[in-house]
């Protein structure tokens, strides 16, 4: 379940994503989503990119990173690569699923600049789920 973001806060909704190089990626908070870990929940903040190519947008970084994963964090979902397993608009749910965790394109290619995880993104435990480093 997607639990909105609150719109009491003037500009709670839009921020500048660092991207690891000179720019930023306009995105907009959405809400959030809850997810039951065996630790205790965790929640994530769910983004619209405003530019690039738009769409739902979930940038993580857990502590695998800089040794089983990317340093920089991962994808849960990102739109503009069709990472996007689907939801129920009118219930406010969305599909995610760690298996489908992936590396951003600077993972692979320097001439990339990705987004990076704002710090409300970042799970203080192991997500050994998804792509990890060969």
């Amino acid at each position: 379940m997607v639990e909105p973001a609150p719109r009491s806060t003037p500009g709670a909704f839009a921020l500048d994503l660092p991207d690891g190089g000179a720019d930023t990626l306009a995105v907009s908070r959405m809400g959030r989503i809850v997810i039951p870990f065996a630790a205790g929940p965790r929640s994530l903040s769910v983004f619209w990119m405003a530019g690039y190519v738009g769409g739902l947008f979930i940038p993580f970084r857990d502590a695998t990173n800089g040794s089983e994963t990317y340093g920089a964090g991962r994808y849960l979902i990102d739109a503009a690569k069709s990472a996007d397993l689907g939801g129920d608009p009118t219930t406010g749910t969305l599909t995610v699923d760690f298996n489908f965790a992936f590396q951003p394109s600077c993972a692979f290619d320097p001439r990339w600049a990705c987004p990076l995880a704002p710090p409300e993104n970042r799970l203080d435990l192991p997500v050994r789920a998804g792509e990890r480093l060969a």
